[in-house]
């Protein structure tokens, strides 16, 4: 059955996903948990990877299908090393990297990295390259249009942002850092020989609890505006995740909402900045995130 997804905010039609297994970081509210109950309502076991089990088992209880809670700490290495190690060889079909933190005051992960990056993009790094050997289909990563702000790039020399850290910044950088990551991640697959396809997504401008969290009082202000009277719902937001999720689009695709500015619409592929598609840059990055999490690229299966 092909994926049909319109553009008044329902996942009409997904394929068949019965007997599948899909984990979904950050499962337990906004797009995560939209995107977890369409899977789930398809026929997929949906894997809440969460860092509350209590939140987790609260979301998980309302949908309707098959799920489990496990918890996830994309902000400790050592919780992503426990959560892939928990998986004892399990395939499992798609892996959603969903999770992530916005506009944070200046903080640091359990490891020292800055919160943004350390959790939006090392995290997710680890726990992809963990869970990499057991993937049958595909990792869908959700970046934000924030990769395009201010011309962002990856502050290679001061990955933390210390002599000049800015929620903004931070956050955009995070954002740049998932395109790349899903950039090198499809050309490392297909050197490999393996049929895994990586790609990204972004909700557009989609109301939920993300932007709560923003550090400046008055951001946070402008944001509750937008998700009021600009913003899409988190069903909406949901349908990009879902589209590369399920649908027949190439490796290291990009898919967000085609209305004006992306901000809103149905799903289709969409563009990226130079800095998002710059291959050297992408090794690069992958080259620092294997240092930082001491976690490398696996042995995966050709041709599964």
């Amino acid at each position: 059955m092909a994926t049909d997804v319109n553009k008044r905010g329902n996942a009409t039609r997904l394929p068949d996903l019965t007997g599948r297994t899909a984990v979904v970081t950050g499962a337990n509210s906004g797009i995560g948990l939209t995107a977890a109950d369409a899977l789930a309502r398809a026929g997929a076991h949906v894997v809440f990877a969460v860092r509350d089990l209590d939140r987790g088992r609260a979301a998980a209880a309302t949908l309707t299908g098959s799920t489990e809670v496990r918890r996830l700490d994309l902000a400790d290495l050592s919780s992503v090393r426990d959560f892939a190690d928990a998986w004892q060889g399990r395939p499992l079909d798609l892996l959603i990297n969903n999770a992530g933190v916005m506009m944070l005051p200046r903080r640091r992960t359990r490891d020292g990295f800055e919160m943004q990056f350390g959790t939006n993009h090392l995290g997710h790094f680890a726990l992809t390259n963990l869970l990499l050997p057991y993937v049958t289909d595909r990792v869908v990563t959700v970046s934000s249009g924030a990769h395009r702000w201010g011309r962002a790039t990856i502050r290679f020399d001061d990955l933390n942002l210390d002599a000049d850290y800015t929620p903004r910044a931070a956050y955009a950088q995070s954002k740049l850092a998932n395109l790349l990551f899903t950039l090198e991640l499809q050309r490392r697959l297909t050197e490999s020989g393996s049929r895994v396809r990586a790609l990204a997504a972004h909700p557009g401008y989609a109301a939920t609890n993300l932007q709560s969290h923003a550090a400046n009082p008055v951001a946070r202000a402008f944001m509750r505006l937008g998700n009021r009277f600009v913003a899409q719902d988190d069903r909406a937001g949901a349908l990009p995740t879902l589209y590369a999720a399920t649908a027949d689009l190439p490796g290291a695709g990009y898919v967000g909402p085609d209305g004006t500015a992306e901000l809103r619409g149905g799903p289709t592929l969409v563009g990226r900045t130079a800095a998002a598609s710059d291959p050297e840059a992408a090794r690069r990055l992958w080259t620092v995130s294997e240092e930082l999490t001491k976690v490398t690229f696996p042995a995966v299966p050709a041709a599964r």
